[in-house]
């Protein structure tokens, strides 16, 4: 009788190993991606940015002389720890992530433009909260207002209006939810790659009217992916 229960549990223990591994990587069965809640093994993150003690280890056996620019997962770490740099409000951890001489360029609906997007420096960024200056970053959609706001003001509206830790859809090189408006993003830039964090709709009512989006940009850099732009999408009429 003993023997016969043996083979069930070693069978139930096996499954239950299997689910515990193949679990953290299915996008589809859980609000928050897996993607957002670690860091891959061969993410070396740049210059002044802190690692847990869990994860130097383990970042440390990994070369870091040549960057594979077809590699997501260096390109997925950057993306998630700029994603949480901005929810935390850790402006020094995000500094250091914006390209050292291209800086970061903000760009408020979907379409980017060169010529009038708001561009800030990695030391701009790093004292933003003591920035109180009031930019134009564009104009409001529908009604054509100048969008007058401090940077501050800015990341509340137009980077962070959602918390994009939680979204259900991650693309890499991909626009996963888009509208009316024009996306140029791959076109302006050019050489680069995106990630774009992704709410299809927060209410089913709404009809996929009230999506909205968050694509970070990044430029490869040495053997780092650096932040160069910033592109805030949402529904437009």
């Amino acid at each position: 009788m003993k023997r016969f229960l043996i083979f069930p549990c070693i069978l139930s223990l096996v499954i239950g190993l299997l689910v515990g591994v193949l679990l953290p990587i299915n996008l589809s069965g859980g609000d928050t991606p897996a993607v957002l809640n670690s860091t891959p093994n061969n993410f070396t993150p740049p210059p002044g940015v802190s690692q847990p003690e869990t994860s130097g280890s383990a970042s440390s056996s990994v070369s870091t002389d040549t960057l594979d620019l077809e590699d997501n997962f260096p390109l997925l770490g950057s993306a998630c720890a700029v994603c949480r740099a901005i929810q935390q409000q850790n402006w020094t951890t995000l500094a250091a992530y914006v390209h050292p001489s291209r800086g970061v360029t903000f760009t408020p609906y979907s379409t980017v433009d060169p010529d009038s997007d708001l561009n800030f420096t990695a030391d701009q960024i790093k004292n933003l909260a003591q920035n109180q200056s009031v930019y134009t970053w564009g104009f409001e959609d529908g009604r054509g207002d100048p969008i007058q706001m401090t940077i501050l003001q800015y990341f509340e509206r137009y980077v962070y209006d959602r918390d994009y830790t939680q979204v259900p859809e991650i693309g890499v090189d991909r626009i996963m939810t888009g509208g009316n408006a024009l996306e140029n993003l791959t076109e302006v830039y050019d050489g680069c790659r995106f990630v774009d964090f992704s709410y299809p709709s927060a209410d089913p009512v709404n009809d996929g009217l009230d999506w909205s989006s968050l694509k970070l940009v990044f430029q490869a850099e040495g053997d780092l992916w650096y932040l160069v732009g910033i592109v805030h999408g949402e529904w437009t009429i």
